[in-house]
């Protein structure tokens, strides 16, 4: 079952196309997950799920719905995203910025309830930012400001969150706690998450569902075991590779191609040379 669909959608800037008579279904409670190479239309495509940009021609649905006829409030009742790198005004506590994850339920006849005390402390409590709540956002380290920012779009209490390269700029650590932390909200509340992301080893071990870009269009879609391989890393990202399982989970693992210290042909060599005095 879908909880967001794109029919023939082409998306661009002015005279140029990015995304051409693209078509792409998101299961319903799983994570999925964009790749593709850099300038391919990933963002362009997220952006214009989140109806954040108007397609050229075709459309997107979601729940049924076609999003551009929607009401905004309703939209964002229904569907959160996490833009790349966002900024926070100066001074901003993680507590007031979680809080605007609450401005789709608001207007001028309703104000702030119980309700909405609850929908802030869960999402501190689920991004374990509650004792980081009077803190000032740009005191924070890179994974605690991108948790806060994820706290904000999880008190919109929607059942879709959009997020374009959450772990970008964040180091090793940071990736896998934020990677982690979205893993266990579709896991504990069954959220559809679509991301994202650069990194092909850990967009298989994360996603249920890859969709791979290339040439304006979808190039492949399905689980990572399915679709993960030599051929469609070359077509796609132009590199060669080989490609295994994560010795931990399983998933499929690319090593790729190129230039650099190999200790394998560097022990032989010594090997041989050993062997020849």
């Amino acid at each position: 079952m879908e909880t967001l669909t794109a029919r023939d959608l082409t998306l661009g800037y002015g005279d140029e196309v990015i995304i051409d008579d693209l078509n792409i279904d998101i299961p319903k409670g799983e994570i999925t997950v964009f790749i593709g190479g850099n300038g391919c239309g990933k963002s362009t495509l997220l952006r214009s799920m989140a109806r954040l940009l108007k397609p050229k021609e075709g459309g997107v649905v979601l729940h049924g719905e076609e999003i551009a006829k929607m009401p905004t409030k309703e939209v964002a009742q229904k569907l959160a995203i996490l833009p790349q790198s966002p900024v926070s005004p100066e001074g901003l506590t993680v507590y007031d910025l979680v809080k605007q994850g609450r401005h789709p339920y608001k207007s001028l006849f309703k104000k702030w309830s119980q309700k909405d005390d609850k929908a802030v402390d869960e999402a501190l409590q689920a991004t374990n930012m509650v004792e980081l709540q009077e803190r000032s956002v740009d005191s924070l380290s890179g994974g605690q400001r991108q948790r806060a920012w994820i706290a904000m779009t999880l008190a919109q209490e929607t059942d879709t969150i959009l997020l374009d390269e959450p772990t970008t700029y964040l180091d090793m650590t940071h990736q896998i706690e934020i990677l982690d932390l979205l893993f266990e909200l579709n896991e504990r509340d069954g959220r559809t998450v679509v991301m994202v992301l650069h990194d092909l080893n850990l967009a298989c071990r994360y996603a249920h569902h890859i969709v791979a870009i290339k040439d304006k269009k979808v190039y492949a879609q399905g689980k990572p075991e399915e679709i993960i391989s030599c051929n469609m890393v070359h077509d796609v990202f132009k590199m060669k590779c080989d490609v295994t399982y994560d010795p931990m989970f399983g998933t499929p693992m690319c090593i790729p191609h190129g230039r650099g210290r190999c200790l394998i042909k560097n022990a032989v060599a010594e090997s041989h040379r050993a062997a020849a005095q």
